[in-house]
């Protein structure tokens, strides 16, 4: 590590040629660098990047801020550093997420799992609440954390798990394998509600599909444009192919009383919300916003089918 940097912001300078690095220093030092390069959690993910390159908890490094660093801990954490600097996801780097319960494995075969998607089961699961021996599809299932969550938290019986990417596919299936819940979860190579089996209905359709316009490709960070699969962020001209799919497929895959739970584009629930009622087919549809209050979740009621015999 060289080069000088002004005390303050939570940075430090590096140490003198006859000073080491100890962890409290590098930490600030890091934070510094990585704030100067456009990351907003310096200091966090530089936390997050030296106990990896330590082989130990991030919290332990709160008991050892004093502690040299040796050049062989130095050398393993440098490159961590500066792939971060180059706007490479910090869950990439590590290799894992923390989605509600879950920690997953992660990496750039599948969209990182987020916060805001944790929401999204909140909703279905609110839903779910009472009800029994249920069954779920996951749409885009990538790193199979809607899935695991369902079949996790709620009364699922099974949940199908699908995607169109063989290599989400092959993350989630490492994500599913040996967990207790593994047995409940089928997953299905194929697109959206058509990779389920000829006239498999179930109680739940949820689904974070793509929904990024293809003129908002500009204002993605890099860490999203750069590193993310485009094939699970881009959606055409409006955002809503595969949302329109999705909606049109549920009147047919969903049992009465059904669930469609959506996660969407902060500005797409109006659009949303009138594709649903052109279907004729459900009630209840409403737009639930996240906890910073931004419109993120459409949910929507499958009705009795009401056809004359």
């Amino acid at each position: 590590m060289s080069g000088s940097r002004v005390e303050g912001s939570g940075s430090t300078a590096p140490p003198g040629p006859s000073e080491p690095w100890t962890v409290l220093r590098l930490i600030r030092w890091s934070a510094g660098y990585l704030a100067e390069k456009g990351v907003e959690s310096g200091r966090l993910d530089a936390e997050h990047l030296l106990a990896l390159a330590l082989d130990t908890e991030r919290l332990n490094l709160y008991l050892q801020f004093d502690r040299p660093l040796t050049s062989t801990e130095l050398a393993a954490y440098k490159p961590l550093l500066r792939r971060r600097a180059a706007r490479e996801p910090l869950q990439y780097i590590l290799g894992r997420a923390a989605f509600r319960e879950l920690d997953l494995r992660c990496d750039t075969r599948a969209l990182i799992p987020r916060p805001e998607t944790e929401g999204l089961v909140d909703q279905v699961l609110e839903w779910a609440r009472g009800r029994e021996d249920l069954e779920a599809v996951d749409v885009g299932t990538g790193t199979g954390c809607i899935a695991l969550a369902l079949a996790q938290e709620g009364p699922f019986r099974r949940v199908w798990a699908v995607d169109l990417s063989a290599d989400a596919l092959a993350l989630a299936r490492e994500n599913v394998e040996g967990r207790e819940e593994a047995d409940r979860i089928q997953l299905l190579r194929g697109e959206g509600l058509l990779a389920l089996p000829e006239g498999q209905q179930v109680d739940a359709v949820v689904s974070n599909p793509p929904y990024i316009r293809e003129a908002e490709r500009g204002d993605l960070a890099p860490e999203i444009l750069e590193h993310e699969p485009h094939v699970a962020l881009f959606a055409g001209a409006d955002g809503l192919e595969v949302i329109d799919s999705l909606v049109e497929g549920a009147v047919q895959r969903l049992r009465p009383e059904g669930l469609l739970a959506l996660e969407i584009g902060v500005e797409q629930g109006a659009e949303v919300l009138e594709r649903i009622a052109a279907q004729d087919a459900f009630e209840e549809a409403r737009v639930q916003r996240d906890l910073s209050g931004r419109q993120r979740y459409v949910t929507a009621v499958r009705l009795q089918d009401r056809r004359p015999a």
